[in-house]
């Protein structure tokens, strides 16, 4: 037996109305096409569901035993539609992105603005997590898709570069500021070029040594000497650009974090000879479905980040 949901459909209407052609005209089809839908069902049960005669259809002892089935099925396959319906359609206008704190708080939010402006009607969650929890939120389910520096795309993740940082040295404005306040109005970045071998007269601190994107800063250092696994080391940029800034020292990072910069008195400078690039890149769990939300907030992200690593 495998009955269909147009046959059970057909049995509804033709048992609620008790005619079939007022049945098959509420069903928008023919009378035949009604008729052999409700044929077909009989001869997968062999039995009749109704007693036909010139002016009544009735349903016979089996057709009542079988209405109150059909129609729970129905209406519990009616319900469920509905509902996945409606989550697809808020899926559909929902776009959940996780994003390291750095990329969280001082890039992310210009490019939502753009996006908002431009898609009123799709709603962005962000979270903000270290790049360990980025990617695992995305192999779960929990964000459609990760933003950060991954140098090589985690199990049942596909990776995509999105946008391309350089490094940059971040050194301190006239030796500190002593203890500051703060205020950002008081920040006086300059941005210029620097070679590698200007560092080698600062004295330097970094990431831990185990974060991915310090390895291929001391892959650099170390090409000029400078390779120490006991500097200083901080766990986020933030913290390192007020470290900077206080005049603990000068510090090697993309220039994604020149926005956050901005906001103290510190210099940077793209460092040269070599310009080193730094790939960022989108995660997303392979094999998803990429919605239209994703497709344009990648396009408009891919149009902001130029302009934010300058």
């Amino acid at each position: 037996m495998n009955l269909s949901t147009r046959q059970m459909r057909a049995f509804l209407h033709v048992a609620r109305i008790g005619n079939f052609t007022r049945a098959a005209e509420q069903a928008h089809i023919t009378q035949a096409g009604l008729s052999i839908l409700v044929r077909e069902m009989e001869k997968q049960l062999g039995c009749r569901l109704f007693d036909r005669t010139t002016r009544v259809v009735s349903l016979t002892p089996e057709g009542r035993r079988l209405l109150p089935v059909v129609e729970r099925l129905v209406t519990d396959l009616d319900d469920v539609a509905a509902e996945l319906g409606a989550a697809g359609e808020a899926a559909r206008r929902t776009l959940r992105i996780a994003a390291t704190p750095l990329v969280s708080s001082h890039l992310l939010p210009r490019v939502f603005n753009s996006f908002h402006a431009a898609h009123p009607q799709v709603s962005l969650r962000l979270f903000d997590a270290d790049l360990r929890d980025v990617e695992a939120m995305v192999a779960a389910g929990d964000a459609d898709m990760g933003l950060g520096f991954f140098f090589k795309a985690a199990p049942g993740l596909q990776r995509t570069p999105v946008g391309r940082f350089h490094l940059m040295r971040v050194a301190p404005v006239d030796g500190g500021n002593g203890g500051n306040d703060g205020d950002a109005s008081r920040a006086t970045p300059a941005f210029g070029q620097a070679p590698w071998s200007a560092l080698r007269g600062d004295e330097l601190i970094g990431l831990p040594p185990g974060n991915p994107i310090q390895k291929v800063i001391d892959q650099h250092l170390g090409a000029i000497g400078l390779a120490d696994a006991q500097r200083p080391a901080f766990n986020f940029f933030g913290t390192l650009i007020s470290m900077v800034e206080a005049g603990f020292g000068t510090a090697v990072m993309p220039t994604f974090a020149l926005a956050a910069c901005r906001r103290h008195r510190v210099r940077t400078d793209v460092l040269t000879k070599p310009k080193v690039g730094l790939d960022f890149y989108r995660i997303a769990k392979r094999g998803a479905h990429e919605t239209e939300a994703m497709q344009a907030f990648v396009a408009t992200l891919e149009k902001a980040l130029p302009a934010l690593s300058r």
